[in-house]
């Protein structure tokens, strides 16, 4: 990057609020577009030590994740869209950090963020994880095809689902969801018009989902409610097959749920 273009980030990432060394290590993530903290540490010319902190701090500002395990653990930088959730967070009171970000920080990090071809999968652990990963599904631009148990749902993350179908359904974001006929699953059934979530409802005693999946775009989420963690695999490929298998599953799935609602008519 351009020292004279650095330069300009770095001044208005500080006035933002970010300190001079995240501000270089955040920018250090962005052009390499993934790392570890020893290659981002050499980038940002910061030493590594020092840097896990500062990737820590970034990881709580949901600008970067983590993929991988030790000792090939890598820091992956999230697209600078992220930074203006952040402003809104943190800095709603402060408008003027929004229109700047907007019209001039934002699109320059993007300019310089290296977004690269290959498979990505982030963790995210305990209940700000599994609320992190079901944000993500909130932008994507195609139904959601999911495998689910409410009754896990709402144990995993009480009080939050409520307000997340309400603001699935305000951004137009359809699901088609295979859920067991659980008594839970049942009473969510009956919200499927105005949640717009088409539900096929399959036998409990066989089919009882954990951990719960999402596919949708080019990512598949993973909420594992025993495990308190949440994943998202970010590939093109295992979406595509996933997706696939999903429409096989849901033809059969449109078949039990007819001889359910045929057996509850007797």
């Amino acid at each position: 990057m351009k020292e004279p273009i650095k330069n300009k980030l770095q001044k208005i990432l500080l006035e933002i609020g970010f300190s001079a060394k995240e501000a270089d290590v955040y920018l250090a993530t962005l052009v390499l577009g993934r790392g570890t903290a020893s290659k981002i540490a050499r980038e940002a010319r910061i030493a590594r030590t020092t840097v896990y902190d500062i990737l820590g701090s970034l990881f709580d500002k949901g600008l970067v994740t983590l993929t991988g395990k030790e000792p090939k653990q890598e820091y992956v930088a999230e697209s600078p869209n992220q930074l203006r959730e952040y402003i809104l967070g943190e800095f709603n009171k402060k408008q003027k950090d929004l229109k700047k970000a907007d019209s001039t920080l934002i699109p320059q990090l993007k300019s310089i963020h290296n977004i690269e071809n290959h498979p990505k999968v982030m963790f995210y652990e305990g209940r700000e994880g599994l609320e992190r990963v079901y944000e993500d599904t909130l932008t994507s631009h195609e139904p959601i095809r999911a495998y689910a148990s409410v009754g896990d749902m709402n144990i995993g993350l009480p009080g939050y689902f409520p307000g997340y179908f309400k603001r699935r359904a305000g951004k137009g974001i359809a699901i088609r969801a295979i859920i067991p006929d659980t008594e839970a699953g049942l009473e969510r059934k009956t919200f499927d018009k105005e949640e717009m979530r088409e539900t096929a409802l399959v036998p409990k005693n066989s089919f009882l989902f954990s951990p719960e999946i999402n596919i949708y775009d080019n990512k598949v989420m993973i909420a594992s409610w025993r495990e308190k963690l949440g994943i998202i695999i970010e590939s093109n490929e295992i979406a595509d097959a996933m997706k696939k298998i999903f429409e096989l599953a849901w033809a059969e799935a449109k078949r039990l749920d007819g001889d359910l609602r045929r057996k509850s008519d007797f």
